[in-house]
């Protein structure tokens, strides 16, 4: 991918390995973080992670957003009363033109968290020297 874009990641987990004793394994620097399966603690940070965690690439911001609503969509029975109550697309084609991330997190049933993230990529607006993860 050589222009600007939108690699989208999903994480759902147990809280207890969300926040198993600390969020060392969350930051790059921790020996398990390239490994760890769980979301880190800056969005940005997905763009450190192997490629194959990403789930989709995005270059135009509507076919995005609507992966991301798809998303909400697909994970709509594990909510319990935390279901965003309005779609969200228009707001995150905006986010996204803006060279934005799209980020969400609830938690869910059976004490699990959803993470959903589009990142932007090639750059990224607050951390322009992660490269992208497909080059």
């Amino acid at each position: 991918m050589t222009g600007p874009h939108h690699h989208a990641y999903v994480w759902l987990g147990s809280g207890d390995v969300l926040v198993k004793p600390g969020d060392a394994h969350r930051r790059p620097g921790h020996k398990e973080f390239a490994s760890a399966q769980v979301m880190p603690l800056e969005c940005a940070d997905w763009l450190l992670k192997p490629a194959d965690r990403i789930e989709a690439t995005f270059e135009e911001p509507k076919e995005a957003a609507g992966w991301y609503d798809a998303q909400l969509d697909h994970y709509v029975g594990l909510f319990v009363g935390s279901y965003p109550s309005e779609p969200l697309y228009e707001e995150t084609v905006r986010a996204l033109s803006a060279g934005e991330d799209r980020v969400g997190g609830w938690w869910v049933s059976g004490g699990r968290f959803l993470s959903l993230n589009l990142i932007a990529c090639s750059p990224h607006r607050v951390r322009p020297d992660l490269a992208c993860p497909l080059r």
